[in-house]
């Protein structure tokens, strides 16, 4: 008997260990991903690329008038705000003066330049990895908006203050192919058409050897919700109110948890301090933004 119980201990102690090795190579793999994947603060060659093309002639050298910052220099510098999440009159001069920026910023929000750049970059990621349509995940995040504007709402989650949702759909391994904003107060079951539909790029048709599955939460779960996905061609995977997945058996087929992706796609907006908090009162400028990030996370998901 004895025997037996210390070979039992000795398995258990072998399961840990083994448990716990696993554990450390995925954290040094991730760590290892991390390093490989630096922080970017000037926009890369092969974006800045595919900008150039989408952005009005610059002005001549050497011409008459006063010299004009080069636009790249200026792209810069709205990465940096977007990255620190600095006024637009604290940008450094490096960059030009806050204001040329700001101008600039403005004038490409008008020609819809950094939605446009969001396509094009996810028309690369998809030629080069193809889009991960089979599992797409939607959710919103709340964030405060201090001075309010278009499509701000008081958040009921956050005593009643002034705030915005970002409505997210992403792919398979999180890259993002829609943005919706809305005010704080707009649940997500009254967004989600908008969100369904607001892809940026062309969705291919849903057929019975690609199926496409929709993973979103409890917040979604309306018997409209799943009606809209499927007119949509999606399979809806979307748990019910008060049920707990510890609770289904472990005989019962089950997928894979997916729906992290968008919450982590999420996470990597926030590290961008300016879409933490929405200062912006014009909702085109906030969308334009998110848009620039959004072509910044595709980017880094493409190579």
């Amino acid at each position: 008997m004895k025997k037996s119980k210390s070979g039992k201990a000795n398995a258990f102690t072998r399961g840990r260990l083994a448990k716990e090795s696993q554990r450390r190579q995925r954290k040094q793999s991730r760590q290892r991903a991390q390093r490989r994947r630096p922080t970017i603060w000037r926009m890369p060659d092969g974006l800045w690329k595919k900008l150039k093309s989408l952005l009005p002639p610059e002005k001549a050298p050497r011409t008459v008038g006063r010299p004009s910052v080069p636009y790249r220099v200026v792209c810069n510098g709205i990465l940096y705000v977007l990255r620190t999440g600095c006024q637009w009159k604290a940008v450094p001069t490096e960059f030009g003066s806050g204001s040329t920026c700001h101008k600039r910023f403005q004038e490409w929000v008008a020609l819809g330049i950094f939605e446009s750049l969001w396509v094009k970059q996810l028309e690369s990621y998809d030629r080069r990895r193809g889009i991960a349509w089979c599992w797409q995940s939607a959710d919103s995040k709340a964030v405060p908006a201090p001075l309010g504007g278009a499509d701000t709402g008081p958040n009921p989650t956050d005593r009643a203050k002034s705030g915005s949702k970002r409505h997210l759909l992403v792919d398979g391994r999180g890259a993002p192919l829609a943005a919706v904003t809305t005010g704080a107060n707009v649940t997500d079951m009254k967004t989600n058409p908008a969100v369904l539909d607001g892809i940026v790029v062309e969705r291919p048709e849903p057929t019975s050897t690609q199926p496409q599955h929709l993973c979103e939460d409890k917040g979604y779960d309306y018997p409209e919700c799943r009606q809209q996905a499927e007119e949509r061609g999606y399979i809806p995977h979307i748990p019910h109110k008060g049920t707990d997945p510890s609770d289904i058996p472990a005989k019962q087929k089950r997928h894979p948890a997916r729906r992290w992706k968008v919450e982590r796609t999420h996470s990597w907006n926030n590290a961008f301090r300016k879409l933490r908090v929405r200062w912006e009162k014009k909702t085109e400028n906030w969308d334009a933004l998110w848009h620039l990030a959004n072509a910044l996370t595709v980017f880094r998901m493409t190579f």
